[in-house]
């Protein structure tokens, strides 16, 4: 069952807050990766190269938390409980370029490397928990 992110919240999304990624290594260890974020509509999006850690994780195993912490108030935070329910190419090269706007003031994502392709995630948010 979708949960819904508080209107209160939202804010965290234009903010160049980092987020925690949680996803779950193939032994049920859990893996932890900073990653940059925005939301569309009721998704919350990450973007990744293909064959990393967290894109093999979630292939494999789709659920996942994110943490958010508020860059200006460190005891207000986001933790979003969900599932991964897209995994895509198409648009995930300008997704990158816009949270490297977002994130580094930067009209193109600087730090793409030779043959990398980039995956855009989707998540649906299924439990949500704020702070502050």
């Amino acid at each position: 069952m979708p949960a819904e992110i508080p209107q209160n919240f939202l804010d965290l999304f234009s903010k160049r807050a980092l987020a925690s990624l949680a996803t779950i290594m193939p032994d049920g260890q859990p893996q932890v990766t900073p990653v940059w974020i925005d939301i569309d509509g009721s998704f919350v999006r990450f973007n990744s190269a293909r064959g990393r850690q967290k894109d093999r994780n979630v292939r494999r195993d789709p659920r996942i938390a994110i943490a958010i912490t508020d860059p200006d108030n460190p005891y207000r935070y986001l933790e979003i409980r969900g599932r991964v329910v897209d995994i895509t190419e198409d648009g995930a090269d300008d997704h990158i370029d816009s949270l490297a706007k977002k994130y580094l003031g930067m009209d193109k994502y600087p730090n793409r490397q030779p043959g990398e392709v980039r995956v855009m995630y989707k998540v649906e948010p299924q439990r949500v928990l704020t702070m502050g």
